[in-house]
């Protein structure tokens, strides 16, 4: 008997096994079917899923489920790695090796003989300068080429805004972002009045793009904000509906001045 093996035929190593899995499940013959059927496009939405799921254990502290998440995460690199075997392109190895290449490549001050004598700012500009070498090798491309498409659009706009700050094309004040942030306020003002519903969306894109380079300017991550100011908005709406149960009321029971009375109150709780 191969200790390696179990009853069902499964290596016991925890990637061989994880792998092996999921090439039974895409098994033509003896798979699952929903499984079967699925392909990159389809999969790349749970993807994308997996890995918010991660990053809101992280953000909730809640490290009991940080490691559930995380191995959902590796999941879907196993499935897109599988389909890709199955196409004949390339294989989980082939993307374990890819990456950990990458990752000596760009710490030439780990694995290499480079100093390690420098601040972690440094650390990341060096980064950057690696990754912008492994660009130009691959050859010609444009400054923005290469930030993904399928991106959420405060992360894309951030990107693509760091990769215009390179060459120069960027602020030198955040007083001037600002600026920019009332200029367009005014155009979207003055569009909200209208009824054409492109240059409405056109105009408001624009603002939350300069909203994010004021961010950029300020040292906030727009899409962490912006998830905290979520997680407060749910945090004190259910202090309002909790204030209501407690009179056997719900939120469509209160006005709006009442609602609005029990926000601030939960506000200042907050607040201490």
């Amino acid at each position: 008997m191969n200790k390696d093996i179990d009853e069902h035929g499964l290596p016991r190593a925890p990637m061989a096994r994880l792998v092996a899995i999921m090439a039974r499940l895409r098994d033509p013959e003896g798979g699952c079917p929903w499984d079967i059927e699925q392909t990159y496009a389809s999969i790349a939405p749970y993807t994308i899923e997996e890995a918010y799921e991660v990053a809101d254990a992280i953000e909730r502290s809640a490290f009991g489920e940080l490691r559930g998440e995380l191995g959902d995460l590796l999941l879907q690199v196993v499935y897109h790695a599988r389909m890709a075997e199955e196409d004949g392109l390339f294989d989980f190895d082939a993307v374990a090796g890819d990456v950990a290449e990458k990752m000596i490549r760009r710490h030439p001050h780990v694995f290499g003989d480079e100093s390690r004598d420098k601040s972690a700012e440094q650390q990341v500009q060096d980064w950057e300068k690696i990754k912008a070498a492994e660009r130009a090798g691959a050859g010609p491309a444009g400054v923005l080429d290469g930030v993904a498409l399928g991106l959420p659009a405060l992360l894309r706009a951030l990107k693509l805004q760091k990769r215009a700050a390179r060459v120069g094309f960027d602020w030198t004040d955040r007083r001037d972002v600002l600026a920019k942030i009332v200029e367009e306020a005014h155009e979207l003002a003055e569009v909200s009045e209208g009824t054409d519903p492109d240059r409405i969306e056109d105009e408001f894109g624009d603002l939350l793009f300069v909203m994010v380079n004021l961010g950029r300017h300020l040292g906030v991550d727009p899409e962490a904000a912006l998830r905290r100011t979520n997680a407060k908005f749910t945090r004190r709406f259910a202090a309002i509906e909790a204030a209501l149960e407690a009179e056997g009321r719900t939120p469509s029971d209160a006005s709006l001045a009442e609602m609005d009375a029990l926000w601030h109150a939960a506000k200042a709780r907050e607040r201490g």
